[in-house]
């Protein structure tokens, strides 16, 4: 809805953003440092509903440091990517609870350390990056806007998670009290060296680093169209409203926020904040959220207050 504003010679009347605002005020790096210790604050909710786990998932990044997995359709299952499983952490009410399915599915029994094939296949199938390789090329470069001063991504994600020792997983974690903190969703390079079959080789790395070290972005938003569009002097042809997750874990709420105060291109958007869902919530509750910012943009419901 923002390019709407932004591009569209005639921009929609009424404009509804309901997974929070992107942070196109926010440098990619700020944006990533910020989003990682939204990570890590739900690793840490987590292993408080699944203390077992700590121990669990302690098992399975050992076993993988030692003796990575084979997957099914391709692919190695390193302990690198299995943290990437992380990226559920902040889905549906019931990712927490899938996530402890899927732990408790690793081994064959207590005392088996081979993986059952039950584990390998769910894996793959929360990591898509092999079916939509585009999702990964292009995850960072979303960010590279001139208007947040992003002049190349270079791997930001990488580089924030590095920068913090708290994700590090080693073969002494395996007795640790601590759990070894799984991460968002983010992409890193190593995934062009042989742990996702469909991404791995010469021409995708390439490719994959071009992206990221390409410093000629052009203006992702149009910041003066989008203020015109919307002020409410009488001059402005479109209303919108956004829905905020206060706890999102993918769309940091500070930097949504920004976009958002006086002076800024969303400043005459009525936001709504809530800490009742995720980032999932028009897929949890759609019904609910589409009528109320359609109340909020036909002046039908006082949100904000």
């Amino acid at each position: 809805m923002m390019t709407y504003l932004s591009l569209i010679e005639n921009p929609p009347r009424i404009c509804l953003l309901t997974g929070g605002i992107a942070p196109m005020l926010t440098n990619v790096d700020d944006v990533y440092l910020s989003l990682r210790e939204r990570v890590k604050s739900r690793n840490y909710k987590y292993f408080e509903r699944y203390p077992g786990d700590i121990a669990l998932v302690n098992r399975i990044i050992n076993k993988l440091l030692k003796d990575p997995a084979q997957l099914p359709a391709g692919g190695i299952l390193t302990a690198r990517r299995f943290q990437q499983v992380g990226i559920s952490l902040g889905g549906s009410p019931s990712s927490f609870a899938s996530l402890h399915s899927l732990f408790s599915m690793a081994f064959l029994s207590e005392d088996d350390d081979d993986f059952s094939r039950a584990f390998l296949k769910e894996i793959e199938s929360l990591q898509s990056f092999d079916d939509h390789p585009i999702y990964f090329l292009l995850h960072e470069s979303i960010y590279a806007d001139i208007n947040s001063k992003c002049e190349k991504t270079d791997w930001s994600a990488m580089r924030a998670y590095q920068s913090s020792t708290d994700f590090h997983c080693s073969e002494d974690d395996i007795d640790n009290i601590e759990p070894t903190l799984l991460v968002g969703e983010v992409v890193f390079p190593w995934m062009t060296d042989g742990d996702y079959v469909e991404l791995s080789g010469l021409s995708m790395r390439a490719l994959a680093h071009s992206i990221a070290t390409k410093d000629d972005w052009g203006k992702l938003y149009d910041v003066t169209k989008m203020k015109r569009v919307l002020a409410k002097d009488g001059t402005g042809v479109s209303k919108a409203a956004a829905a905020v997750y206060y706890d999102d874990m993918y769309v940091d709420f500070d930097a949504s926020i920004e976009v958002t105060k006086r002076g800024n291109p969303l400043e005459h958007c009525s936001v709504w904040i809530t800490n009742e869902y995720q980032h999932s919530g028009l897929r949890d509750d759609g019904a609910t959220i589409f009528g109320k910012l359609l109340g909020m943009c036909k002046g039908e419901i006082g949100t904000p207050s």
